[in-house]
């Protein structure tokens, strides 16, 4: 019988710590949702102490999912941690997570605390929890970087307080698979009661071997678990990819040995979902969700596969969800057509209200355009899911004129709190004008640091899709908008943005 392999995924913790990336609960929620359809077995759903919208969200996904282990982040002291458990309440399965830092140099120059201390609040903190929860996951924060007899000493400490799952962090990136995984070993050697917890792993990108320090943590170092986020979310250069470590363990399965509850043909619709709630692009030559992962160019790579499609896939692409038949709607379709392609897409809609408005907006789309794509419904059901929010700022209409010599003119109306106000302006270009027309009314002061179009479809009627990324008072926010018109969608992805920045919660910067 082959060892089990877990796989937790911190997308809506750590990866949402990118610049930018921060999502509503209700995103959180559906991205929560889908990661249950993909069987993930333990979601952290965000940093309850951190925000009253964190906790918030925590809250509501722990009581709406069943089939995962909900796990929420806390630092080591007790108001984290009881921040955590109130959270966690209403879940099946919940977990805590809690951290310290353990290297020299985040002891000295972050915590200020003294080797002797850091393991006295680590074991506390781990004893509280295991008094509120049965599962309880200690990550020695910077554990990579950490004096190994220290380390020992620590994890020797927590394990004996309770610890379940012990997760040991390459946190900066620094690792290499050779020594990560012996690094792990090590630990598991030199504890005496490494045997009564799960080990796991957690590795970041900023070299580029987040998932090959993982899969050595694995095969080399023994641990059972991996923490990872969809298409690698994540803060500096992302995390460790779920898609990446499951198609490898998957594929090769000969080398690894491993089984994993994970339904693979899920992923691409977790990673649509992800990447189309942040703003955050996937690359074409993305591994196995990327557009171009299972695109063959070469004349003799065609050759080969349509001869014997293992010539030059080691996967299948419909294995991991991708569609050969991407044209599947249009505005003589029904709503139980379309209906039940939202449920082949993996999007479940919370009620029949819901359906109905996203079925509309279909129908309006379809009038424009004479194909409707998958990713033109996930971007419709995306743009729906963040609509149905009290959100401050909604649009209403646009109009531009831009011919070549004259500048362009823009005039827009949006609501402001239910109320329609209406803005003009002119531009260095029409996109320009646009969101000047809108600053004219509402004068925000935010910078703009990204603005970033993706056609969601390969053709000229394709819908674009654009992310405006604001930057005020040291709050980062994305906004994402789609429209087959990329002024329009340029407005709804300015407003989106403005919304979010609306926000005044308070996160607190924390790292595993």
């Amino acid at each position: 019988m082959a060892d089990k392999l877990i796989i937790f995924d911190t997308t809506l913790r750590d990866g949402e710590q990118s610049p930018g990336a921060s999502m509503t609960r209700d995103e959180k929620l559906r991205i929560a949702r889908q990661l249950e359809r993909l069987r993930v077995d333990v979601i952290e759903a965000g940093f309850a102490a951190s925000s009253n919208g964190d906790f918030e969200a925590v809250q509501a996904i722990a009581n709406a999912i069943k089939d995962s282990t909900v796990c929420s982040l806390s630092r080591a002291n007790d108001r984290d941690i009881s921040r955590a458990a109130e959270a966690l309440k209403g879940a099946n399965s919940g977990r805590i997570h809690t951290f310290i830092a353990t290297s020299p140099l985040h002891m000295e120059k972050k915590l200020r605390m003294t080797p002797e201390q850091v393991l006295e609040q680590a074991k506390q903190s781990v004893r509280f929890a295991r008094n509120l929860v049965a599962d309880v996951e200690f990550s020695p924060e910077d554990g990579y970087r950490s004096d190994m007899d220290f380390l020992c000493q620590v994890l020797e400490a927590v394990i004996a307080e309770g610890a379940t799952t012990i997760n040991v962090p390459d946190t900066v990136g620094y690792a290499v698979p050779e020594l990560y995984g012996q690094f792990i070993k090590t630990l598991r050697e030199r504890i005496p009661n490494s045997d009564k917890a799960i080990w796991s792993v957690h590795c970041h990108n900023d070299l580029g071997m987040a998932v090959a320090n993982s899969l050595a943590g694995v095969k080399l170092g023994g641990a059972r678990q991996v923490e990872c986020t969809i298409n690698g979310l994540g803060e500096r250069a992302g995390n460790c990819s779920l898609e990446e470590i499951v198609m490898a363990v998957k594929t090769r399965k000969d080398y690894f040995g491993l089984e994993m509850n994970i339904d693979p043909v899920h992923i691409v619709a977790a990673s649509r979902m992800v990447s189309q709630t942040t703003g955050f692009v996937v690359q074409p030559n993305k591994a196995v969700v990327g557009a171009n992962a299972f695109a063959h160019a070469s004349g003799i790579h065609q050759d080969g596969v349509l001869k014997a499609r293992d010539t030059y896939e080691i996967m299948r692409a419909e294995d991991v969800g991708w569609s050969n038949n991407k044209i599947v709607l249009g505005k003589l379709s029904g709503r139980n057509a379309f209906k039940q392609r939202l449920q082949e897409l993996g999007v479940m809609l919370e009620s029949e209200s819901e359906l109905n408005a996203a079925f509309t907006r279909f129908k309006e789309l379809a009038d424009r355009k004479s194909e409707i794509f998958d990713e033109d419904i996930l971007a419709l059901v995306s743009e729906e899911s963040v609509t149905q929010d009290k959100e401050q700022y909604a649009f209403v209409s646009l109009t531009q004129h831009s011919e070549t010599g004259e500048r362009p003119q823009a005039s827009i109306v949006f609501t402001v709190s239910g109320k329609e106000v209406h803005g003009k302006s002119d531009g260095n270009g029409p996109v320009d004008a646009s969101l000047k027309a809108i600053e004219s009314i509402v004068d925000s002061g935010a910078e703009m640091v990204l603005y970033s179009v993706n056609a969601i479809s390969g053709s000229t009627e394709s819908q674009g899709e654009v992310t405006v990324r604001l930057q005020n008072s040291g709050r980062v926010v994305n906004g994402v908008g789609a429209d087959p018109d990329i002024i329009v969608a340029s407005a709804k992805a300015y407003l989106s943005a403005l919304n979010k920045l609306q926000s005044k919660a308070d996160r607190v910067a924390a790292q595993g």
